[in-house]
């Protein structure tokens, strides 16, 4: 049987900046913005700051971090496979990588047909109790 193939993956850069917010933080997330203040990009939050909501969906995990989006922006993303990296500036946003000089960022690829069967499941998001 074929291995599944990963809706989200990261760059070296990114996994170096993920693993320092979680030496800073602890237990983090990425949720995948979908415009508003901060355009269309994955921004880093604690566990404890996002609460997610039944419409959230998670696309896939970088270094044990999950990557969440709302089920609108899954049905766009759906068709394409994410890398997230890093950008050199502050970007002005909530998440935590804000004030450390980079930036988180998302490229986007479309799946080739032989890896549309493949691809990982986007699964509904857990979310907390209390919460959305």
């Amino acid at each position: 049987m074929t291995e599944p193939i990963p809706r989200v993956l990261a760059t070296p850069a990114a996994l170096a900046l993920i693993e320092r917010l979680r030496q800073q933080h602890g237990e983090i997330l990425f949720y995948q913005s979908h415009g508003c203040c901060a355009g269309s990009a994955p921004m880093c939050f604690t566990v404890q700051e996002l609460a997610l909501n039944q419409d959230d969906r998670q696309l896939g995990e970088v270094a044990g971090v999950p990557v969440y989006a709302s089920a609108a922006q899954c049905d766009y993303l759906a068709g394409l496979q994410m890398t997230l990296d890093v950008a050199p500036g502050d970007s002005g946003s909530f998440g935590l990588e804000d004030g450390s000089g980079q930036h988180f960022t998302a490229r986007f690829r479309l799946w080739a047909d032989d890896e549309l069967p493949r691809r990982m499941p986007i699964t509904p998001a857990r979310p907390a109790p209390g919460g959305g």
